[in-house]
């Protein structure tokens, strides 16, 4: 034991600590609880007790801000949200923090106390903040991308029960959380049978952690001798420590592959265009055989895409234009490239009933219950938006399916 490490306060005595060199820079690196007060208490005794040039956080700009300033979503605005085509990420953000409130609620300390006191330490002591972790949103998208088409919707029902789930949550999750990710744990049952995904939700992020810690040392100057505090969940510590001491090459071309979003994958897109090229091709088959029957195709396609459409947005609890909206923006979708019957939808509902200062206020407390998504507006413009999307794609393949069976 160092003499740095006998002298330790007692609240750091048993806190998980590794000390790493790399390139003339120590770095102390803080394995903490994403739900523990010891935690947020071992930030600050450890930037009291020590001299550090630098600190860095397991945080990335997003989540910094969403710190900084809680209430930004308040000022969310919801109808460039949906023309940018961002609702669907929203809505996945809004149901993970159903998870984070609940385990705030249960813990009695809010998630990532820790990273608020590591950011106010180093504010309150004029140190350069680094915020090295990956954009969630990328995270969450090379992790969507990271799995096979039905685990996708293992994903998705995880997400869901996370909202409609009342019990509370086992104490050994807890403890998971305490020496794991919060990432990680809101889809522990599927990253512990997926390598793929705990690659991208953990993997992926200590190797960008690592670099971006590099990074930062490279372009900061410092006054010798250069040391860094590194507050990090406990779950990255030994992977991230490792790659510090190991990583070979340029850290920031290490930290830009990482941070790229994956591409879109083009098969969902040709398949989608394939099905609507089969239906008008049947359409017209059906109309070179007999008007009658072309007129009867036509009305498949119209009924079945715009009604489902229509029914998502009855399941969302929409207004009446809201619903109106999707059975005429459903049937034309492949005449009108750009935003989605669910979008025009969701923009309707959000017009006809606009979102109050109330609902932007109670968002997070009144989705954490499901009945919630339906009383508030911006919840509800959201789930509008998804199910009509949702809709609209089962009433494609019933007008395809139908059609055919007409046909032939």
């Amino acid at each position: 034991m160092s003499d740095t490490e006998s002298t330790l306060p007692a609240v750091l005595q048993d806190q998980p600590i590794e000390r790493v060199t790399r390139d003339g820079v120590e770095y102390v690196v803080l394995g903490t609880a994403h739900v523990s007060r010891t935690s947020m208490e071992a930030v600050e005794a450890l930037l009291e007790h020590e001299h550090f040039d630098a600190v860095a956080v397991e945080l990335c700009e997003s989540r910094a801000q969403g710190m900084r300033d809680p209430d930004a979503f308040k000022r969310m605005d919801l109808f460039q949200v949906i023309r940018q085509g961002k609702a669907g990420m929203v809505a996945a953000s809004l149901v993970l923090s159903t998870f984070q409130k609940r385990l705030a609620e249960q813990s009695g300390i809010q998630p990532g106390a820790e990273m608020k006191a590591a950011m106010d330490g180093a504010a309150t002591r004029n140190l350069p903040l680094w915020l090295v972790d990956r954009e969630v949103g990328t995270t969450l998208k090379r992790a969507w991308h990271s799995v096979g088409f039905w685990q996708r919707f293992g994903l998705l029902g995880g997400l869901l029960a996370s909202v409609f789930e009342r019990e509370e949550i086992d104490a050994g999750e807890i403890e998971k959380l305490k020496q794991g990710d919060m990432l990680e744990s809101a889809f522990s049952e599927f990253a512990s049978e997926s390598q793929p995904l705990y690659q991208s939700l953990i993997g992926e992020r200590d190797a960008y952690m690592a670099a971006r810690l590099r990074e930062e040392a490279a372009r900061t100057p410092f006054d010798e001798p250069r040391r860094v505090l590194v507050v990090i969940g406990a779950g990255h510590l030994k992977g991230m420590c490792q790659l510090l001491r190991e990583q070979h090459g340029d850290p920031a071309a290490i930290a830009a592959g990482l941070a790229q979003s994956p591409p879109k994958a083009r098969w969902p897109k040709w398949l989608a265009a394939g099905l609507v090229l089969a239906v008008f091709a049947a359409i017209a088959w059906a109309f070179h055989k007999n008007a009658a029957l072309g007129t009867q195709a036509l009305a498949s396609w119209v009924l079945f895409t715009g009604g489902f459409a229509a029914l998502g947005a009855v399941a969302a609890g929409a207004h009446p234009l809201s619903i109106l909206a999707a059975f005429i923006a459903a049937p034309i979708k492949p005449f009108r490239p750009g935003i989605p019957a669910g979008g025009i939808s969701a923009m309707a509902e959000a017009w006809v009933r606009r979102p109050r200062v109330a609902d932007f206020d109670t968002l997070r407390d009144d989705i954490v219950h499901w009945s919630g998504w339906w009383k508030n507006r911006v919840a509800r413009t959201l789930l509008n938006f998804l199910l009509v999307n949702l809709g609209t794609i089962v009433g494609e393949y019933s007008a395809f399916i139908h059609i055919g069976r007409s046909l032939f």
